[in-house]
C-alpha cells in the first residue's frame, strides 16, 4: 500500500513466507549440535536472562516513537498476518477524537461489564506505567503478562522488520507493536469485546486495522496539526477512517465543520448515525457530592438517577456518548433500552484517573491531564463551575510541541498563581520557555518557577496556604495539568499507584 504522502512502504507476501524459519529435520539438529553435549549426552543450550517490563521498554522505545505517523498499514497489517489475526477474534468499539476518547473508553468498558462481557481496554498514552494501556475486565495486566505478551510476538516481529528492511521500508514503531500485543492478549484471554482507543489521528492508526463495530468520535479540535492537517475540518477527515461499512457511528459534540465532515463519510460507507444533541445527549444534570447526577437520553430511552463520580460538563457528555456506543453494540433502540440497574452501576463504577483527580486533601491537589486548548478550557469550565476554592494555585508542565500559549490563554482566569516546572517527558517545554510565556499571560506577579514537578508541587502548596492566614486550608487548592505526563507524574509523587 502506498500512503497519502507517496512513500512505497509494504513488501510482498512472498517475502514473508521466505522468511519464515524452517524447522531442520533431526538429522539437522543433530549434527548441527553434535559439539554442544556433555558426557552425559544432554543437550547443552545456553539460557537467556527472563525478559523483565524494563527490558521490554526499553526495547520498545528504540522504535520509532508512537506520535510519528508513517501513512500506512501496511506493517501492523502483516505483523498481524503473522501472528494470526487476533484482532478478528472478538468484535470491536472503537474511540477516536481530540478530547475525552480516554474517558468514554474507560466508561464504555465498564458498561460492559455491568452488563456481564469479558472486556479488553486499549488506551494512550498510560500515565504511570505502560501496562495500563492494556486491560482486561477493568483491570490492567500485570507486568509479567506484558512481558508475556510481548515475547508470544517477538520472532514475528523480527520477521516483519526483516521483509520491510528488504523491501526499503521503516520497522515497526513501538505503537504498532503495543496494539498487536493488546489484540494478542485480548485473543488469549479471551474476551467477548474490545473496546479500542485510537493512538493518534484515526485512517492511519494501528489501531484501524480492526472493522470496528461501533465508531466513535469524542469531540475533535486542534492537536496534532503537524500529522492530522491544520484544520479542524482536515482533522475530522483523519479521525473519520474509522467508520466502516455498515458500522454505527456515534458522534460526541462537534463543531459544524467536524461534523460535517463525518456525516460525509458516514454516508460515504453506509454507516448508520447517532449524534449527540439529536439522537442521543444530557437531560438534566445536578451537582453531586463526588460528581454528578445525570439523566441521560440514549437511543433506547430515558435512564434517569444516573449518578457519575466525575466533574465537569464535559464528562457528563462523554457519558451519553459511552451510553449510545453501548446501546448501538447491542442494536438497542427506540422501546429496546439497556437494564437501567446495570447502566447506573457501570456509571457509578467509573474511574479515570489523571481526570479532574483528587490526589490529596487539605490543601486540595487535583491532576488533570489537559494538553490543549480545547481540553484546558474544559477544566476551567469545571473549576469555575464544580469547585469553590478560596485560593488555587497552578502546577503547569506542558510538552513543546503543543500550543503551549493556547492552553495557559484557556487557563488564564483560573489560577491565582501558577508555578511552571518541567515534567518527566523528554520533550517538556524548558522552565524558562514557559515561564516567558507564562507572563505573558498571567503577569509576572503570579508566575513562579521550579526545577522539578515535586518541588513545583510543594511551592504551590506553600503558595496556596501561606498567602492569606485567614483563608483556612481546607479552602484552598493546587491543580497539577498541562500534558498527560504531568497528571501522570502528580498521582506518582502523591504516591497512587497506576489504574
Amino acid at each position: 500500500m502506498t500512503g497519502p504522502g507517496g512513500e512505497q512502504d509494504d513488501w510482498p507476501d512472498d517475502e514473508l513466507d521466505a522468511a519464515t524459519p524452517v524447522p531442520p529435520h533431526e538429522a539437522e539438529i543433530a549434527a548441527a549440535t553434535s559439539d554442544l553435549d556433555d558426557d552425559s549426552g544432554a543437550l547443552l543450550i545456553p539460557e537467556s536472562p527472563p525478559l523483565t517490563l524494563g527490558a521490554v521498554e526499553a526495547l520498545l522505545d528504540r522504535r520509532r516513537n508512537e506520535v510519528q505517523i508513517h501513512p500506512t498499514l501496511d506493517r501492523i497489517s502483516a505483523l498481524l498476518d503473522v501472528v494470526g489475526h487476533p484482532e478478528r477474534s472478538f468484535p470491536v468499539i472503537q474511540v477516536a477524537g481530540t478530547n475525552g476518547k480516554t474517558s468514554t473508553t474507560r466508561m464504555i468498558d465498564a458498561l460492559l461489564g455491568r452488563i456481564g462481557l469479558r472486556t479488553g481496554r486499549f488506551t494512550s498514552p498510560h500515565l504511570q506505567l505502560v501496562t495500563e494501556r492494556i486491560s482486561i475486565d477493568g483491570t490492567p495486566i500485570d507486568p509479567d503478562r506484558y512481558v508475556a505478551a510481548y515475547e508470544d510476538i517477538a520472532a514475528y516481529v523480527d520477521l516483519v522488520d526483516a521483509a520491510a528492511e528488504r523491501a526499503g521500508g521503516q520497522p515497526l514503531s513501538k505503537f504498532e507493536v503495543l496494539t498487536a500485543m493488546a489484540f494478542a492478549a485480548f485473543a488469549d484471554a479471551p474476551v467477548d469485546v474490545a473496546v479500542v482507543e485510537v493512538g493518534l489521528g484515526g485512517t492511519w492508526d494501528s489501531t484501524n486495522v480492526v472493522d470496528a463495530r461501533v465508531a466513535v468520535v469524542t469531540p475533535v479540535g486542534l492537536d496534532h496539526q503537524q500529522f492530522l492537517g491544520d484544520t479542524v475540518a482536515e482533522i475530522a477527515g483523519n479521525k473519520a477512517g474509522i467508520i466502516k461499512s455498515g458500522a454505527v457511528a456515534v458522534l460526541g459534540p462537534q463543531s459544524p465543520e467536524a461534523l460535517q465532515v463525518l456525516l460525509r463519510r458516514a454516508v460515504e460507507v453506509d454507516a448508520t448515525v447517532a449524534r449527540f444533541g439529536s439522537e442521543f445527549g444530557v437531560a438534566e444534570r445536578a451537582f453531586a457530592v463526588g460528581g454528578q447526577r445525570l439523566t441521560l437520553q440514549g437511543l433506547g430511552g430515558v435512564y434517569e438517577d444516573v449518578f457519575l463520580p466525575l466533574a465537569g460538563e464535559h464528562q457528563a457528555q462523554n457519558a451519553a456518548l459511552a451510553l449510545a456506543a453501548v446501546e448501538a453494540f447491542f442494536g438497542a433502540g427506540p422501546g429496546r433500552q439497556l437494564d437501567a440497574a446495570a447502566v447506573q452501576d457501570g456509571f457509578a463504577s467509573v474511574s479515570s484517573p489523571g481526570r479532574l483527580e483528587r490526589v490529596r486533601t487539605s490543601p486540595t491537589i487535583l491532576v488533570d491531564a489537559a494538553h490543549n486548548p480545547d481540553g484546558a478550557r474544559a477544566l476551567a469550565a469545571a473549576l469555575a463551575t464544580e469547585y469553590s476554592f478560596s485560593r488555587l494555585v497552578g502546577v503547569l508542565a506542558v510538552l513543546g510541541d503543543k500550543d503551549v500559549r493556547g492552553v495557559l490563554e484557556a487557563l488564564a482566569d483560573s489560577f491565582d498563581a501558577v508555578v511552571v516546572t518541567v515534567n518527566s517527558s523528554p520533550r517538556s517545554l524548558p522552565v524558562a520557555d514557559l515561564a516567558e510565556l507564562a507572563v505573558d499571560v498571567f503577569g509576572e506577579e503570579r508566575v513562579h518557577t521550579a526545577p522539578r514537578m515535586d518541588a513545583a508541587i510543594a511551592l504551590a502548596v506553600d503558595l496556596a496556604e501561606s498567602a492569606d492566614d485567614d483563608v483556612p486550608a481546607a479552602g484552598t487548592g493546587v491543580v497539577v495539568t498541562g500534558s498527560v505526563v504531568s497528571a501522570g507524574d502528580g498521582r506518582t509523587l502523591a504516591g497512587l499507584s497506576p489504574a
